[in-house]
């Protein structure tokens, strides 16, 4: 059962909810928990049963996929106001989730259980329209991943997610693993690409860290300009 405080700060993320019929904020508040997932956790795995949908006041959780040599490539990820589709559409449909879900930091959520949400989906237009509107913007983010995978050259993909990355300073605060799974390829792929930019002058690896030098090349080499 959510308190008083936990439906004001639902409200907050998600400004839509301020306009639903009362019926609806009565039944949230009867049927929905509200938890905190701590950071760094797996909370569903590929083949889990969906139990509940979450949707987040705060925090960040990765969908990902993640193959038999255990290289991994990110869905997507959800933040504040957002919940994840693919959890949703196994708790509509009782089919099993396909993916795997981490928390990447510490994340406070409201948790709907699978059946109320079913239900909820038959008398109220309210949930109806969010969950649609959630699958237009999921779906044209994972498009846009098979997009990136099947047609651009990790090179080119590589380029262009430390320009997306860096910060204020030009570093890209992510090890080569962490860029692999983001890609979709190997650790050794990232690292033997690094080395050509490093060659050309257009990077500077670090432990941890890498270091742009020249945006303007790597702008052209990303073929985005």
């Amino acid at each position: 059962m959510l308190a008083e405080a936990d439906v004001a700060a639902l409200k907050a993320v998600l400004p839509s909810l301020g306009n639903a019929p009362r019926a609806v904020i009565e039944e949230l508040r009867a049927h929905a928990l509200r938890r905190t997932l701590p950071a760094h956790g797996l909370i569903l795995s590929e083949g889990d049963e969906c139990a509940s949908v979450p949707i987040l006041i705060s925090g960040v959780i990765r969908v990902f996929k993640a193959g038999p040599s255990g290289r991994e490539i990110t869905l997507y990820r959800f933040g504040s106001g957002e919940s994840c589709i693919l959890t949703t559409n196994c708790a509509l449909s009782q089919l099993r989730f396909p993916a795997m879900a981490r928390v990447e930091e510490t994340t406070d959520a409201v948790l709907i259980p699978a059946a109320t949400l079913r239900a909820w989906m038959e008398r109220h237009a309210f949930w109806r329209e969010y969950v649609f509107a959630l699958l237009a913007r999921r779906l044209a983010l994972v498009m846009a991943v098979v997009d990136e995978v099947a047609f651009r050259r990790v090179d080119a993909r590589l380029a262009d997610y430390l320009l997306r990355h860096a910060d204020s300073a030009s570093v890209v605060q992510a090890t080569h693993q962490a860029i692999a799974d983001e890609l979709g390829t190997s650790r050794e792929v990232v690292s033997r690409v690094l080395q050509d930019f490093a060659a050309n002058g257009w990077v500077e690896t670090r432990r941890g860290a890498i270091v742009l030098r020249d945006r303007t090349a790597l702008s052209h080499h990303s073929g985005l300009v």
